[in-house]
């Protein structure tokens, strides 16, 4: 199979919506805007499949990311996510991942309202992975 990103041969993670045929490296996945989903059944999705948040919530004009301090645009995007619970907390994608990894699954919660149910069910959905230690 052939990456549909980097072009190169060995691609072994295809997307799982019907009729999709779109394969990627694993390591191409955030170039090319794909979600990998490390929980349940591990599925891939394509940028043109891939789930997307369901709040309906824009970042207010200056509004910046709760971990680095850096602005997160206009808009949601596949690196710009927002908290499902409060939706007033603003992340780049990358820096919720980081959280992630160092939080770990027991103590991972939305940095402004501390929710853990809704923002941990909300970030594995969206492919963060959240290590269990």
């Amino acid at each position: 199979q052939h990456c549909f990103v980097c072009g190169e041969s060995g691609a072994t993670i295809t997307c799982r919506e019907k009729g999709c045929d779109r394969s990627f490296h694993l390591p191409c996945a955030a170039e090319g805007g794909c979600i990998t989903q490390f929980f349940g059944l591990y599925r891939s999705f394509c940028w043109e499949h891939r789930p997307e948040q369901a709040v309906e919530a824009a970042p207010e004009e200056d509004t910046v990311c709760l971990i680095c301090l850096d602005l997160v645009g206009d808009r949601k995007s596949y690196g710009t996510m927002v908290c499902p619970a409060c939706k007033h907390a603003w992340f780049h994608r990358g820096c919720i991942q980081n959280q992630a990894i160092h939080a770990g699954f027991s103590s991972f919660c939305c940095p402004h309202c501390q929710n853990e149910y809704r923002f941990l069910m909300e970030m594995l959905t969206m492919g963060i992975r959240i290590p269990k230690r």
